[in-house]
């Protein structure tokens, strides 16, 4: 069965409130994934993931867990209730905590009877560049051996997938086959401000390279007409 462009796209929905939130998911009635982020998350909630979920859609909840074994189990325990299907946490956590995590996510989402969450492990931000990466962190080896490495760590650990960069997508698809998740955000539709974004791509060329999800937001949330900018994208990935 062919995939609709539409599920391989999630729209990020940072940098509103909870009235623009829904007031822009109704115009896009093709709309399948959203991510909630921490500034929608603290502002309004898992009240605003009920709701989202209420009108048909996917959550993908992008908090980035970063911290000991407990710590970060009882969180992902907890988001996995909300029923957001994919969930971030910080690969650098370590093995312990990241199995932990995983565990703790599926028993979760089994205590209210919701699919088991696949957890994502977030690599290297694609706000990083080599040398302030270098410089800022100390760390000396290149972004796309970190990024390697980290990844490697989370499929040990029982994870579903991993948030990278477009630029490591082919050799960690050549790593880490499917169903091993590879969620990209750092995408960019061609002329877009690539803002605070370093490691870009183009939605089509990511998802050449291997892309599970495309994490898209300010390139259709800010977009002189949402509506037509999510379409065109969907009409571009229609090949993919």
């Amino acid at each position: 069965m062919e995939q609709n462009p539409a599920e391989k796209i999630i729209l990020a929905l940072d940098g509103m409130n909870q009235r623009e939130v829904f007031d822009l998911v109704e115009q896009l009635p093709n709309l399948q994934w959203v991510k909630v982020g921490l500034e929608l998350f603290v502002s309004s909630g898992p009240e605003v993931i009920k709701e989202l979920r209420e009108r048909g859609l996917r959550v993908f909840l992008d908090l980035k867990f970063h911290d000991i074994p407990m710590t970060i189990s009882g969180a992902c325990r907890q988001a996995a209730r909300t029923g957001a299907e994919l969930i971030t946490v910080h690969a650098c956590s370590g093995f312990v905590a990241l199995k932990e995590a995983n565990l703790a996510a599926i028993n979760g989402a089994a205590e209210v009877g919701c699919k088991p969450p696949t957890l994502l492990a977030v690599t290297v931000l694609t706000s990083w560049e080599s040398k302030r990466f270098s410089r800022e962190l100390g760390i000396t080896e290149p972004i796309e051996q970190r990024v390697e490495f980290l990844a490697q760590l989370a499929a040990e650990a029982g994870l579903g997938g991993c948030v990278c960069s477009p630029l490591e997508l082919k050799t960690l698809r050549k790593l880490f086959h499917e169903p091993f998740k590879l969620v990209t955000p750092g995408i960019r539709t061609k002329g877009a401000d690539l803002q605070d974004q370093t490691r870009v791509m183009s939605p089509s060329e990511a998802l050449s390279y291997g892309a599970t999800y495309l994490v898209l937001g300010r390139p259709i949330t800010k977009a002189i007409d949402p509506v037509i900018a999510f379409k065109n994208l969907c009409s571009e990935l229609e090949d993919y």
